[in-house]
């Protein structure tokens, strides 16, 4: 390229950290807008095993950290602010991020702002995530091998998730705060059908209990009905109830679903040239450290191509 661009990254998780990685070592000047949670969801995760490279395994916020590292060796720029709106002009291809810090210019944009889980919205649940208080089976299943779990929710995710915990744990209680639910017949009838699952209706959780290592050993379970609570002794809580797509600052601008998550439309790029796509916010199927690593990579590929294209 004749002259040094430079661009902006919004979000600070694998995608976008990732992404940085890539544009830094490509000699494009690139800021790097870390958001509300510095990381992204892993670092609420204690210890990853799945992500390659690492044979003992590490913790989310290690791994997190050492990708951060990495993009600055490369010349990344880190800003510690929350991205609000985002404008552009089309004909002369500039992007105007407005964020704590006030208003920037930039010759591109890659959004990997990522999606946080849905949790209760319990007072103080937010010192057990992590700690036997999870989101992501996936992620952190293998750690609770011959052990009692609860799964939380009424959909499909939490159908596929209590089956998948079956491989590890010895027992699965499905809690539904009523007696309807909102999964398919087939994903339904298969969770109904695993010996381990056993479903708790009618039911929420209402509090939680830690023990001498600060993990969640046990929790307030509510009678929706009776509106009883017992105190119930488990290993571990995973919630299924969804997760919330950080895209509300691009709201009206950008296609998106109806929950939130954006929609490319030429592979990484969305409908405004020159605005880029990648991890979770647009990902509701894998959610994976990995997953959003390799669409950060793409964005950031795409990107470039798409400068050099410019000149």
């Amino acid at each position: 390229m004749s002259e040094t661009k430079k661009i902006a990254i919004i979000g600070s998780g694998p995608a976008g950290l990732t992404a940085a990685i890539y544009t830094s070592r490509a000699d494009i000047e690139t800021d790097i807008f870390m958001g509300i949670q510095p990381g992204g969801q892993l670092t609420t995760t204690t210890e990853i095993e799945n992500f390659p490279g690492f044979v003992d395994g590490i913790n989310g916020p290690d791994l997190m950290e050492n990708m951060q590292k990495q993009a600055q060796r490369f010349g990344s720029n880190i800003l510690y602010e929350t991205v609000k709106s985002i404008k552009f002009d089309a004909d002369k291809k500039e992007y105007f991020i407005t964020a704590d810090g006030g208003e920037r210019k930039y010759d591109g944009v890659i959004i990997a702002s990522g999606a946080k889980a849905k949790y209760l919205g319990l007072e103080g649940e937010e010192k057990w995530v992590g700690k036997g208080y999870h989101s992501c089976a996936t992620c952190d299943g293998f750690f609770y091998r011959d052990k009692n779990l609860i799964v939380v929710g009424g959909g499909d995710s939490a159908m596929e998730e209590s089956n998948f915990l079956t491989k590890f744990a010895k027992k699965v209680y499905l809690v539904n705060r009523t007696d309807k639910f909102r999964a398919s017949k087939i994903m339904l009838k298969r969770a109904q059908d695993n010996p381990k699952i056993e479903f708790l209706t009618n039911s929420s959780i209402t509090g939680f209990y830690g023990g001498e290592d600060e993990k969640v050993n046990a929790v307030d379970l509510k009678n929706n009905l009776s509106n009883e609570t017992s105190k119930m002794e488990i290993d571990g809580v995973f919630v299924a109830i969804g997760h919330i797509p950080n895209s509300e600052f691009v709201k009206g601008m950008l296609s998106m679903d109806e929950a939130g998550y954006l929609i490319p439309t030429n592979r990484t790029m969305s409908e405004i040239e020159g605005i880029f796509i990648a991890g979770d916010i647009e990902d509701k199927i894998y959610r994976q450290a990995i997953t959003a690593a390799g669409d950060g990579c793409r964005a950031a590929m795409d990107l470039e191509k798409w400068l050099e294209s410019l000149n």
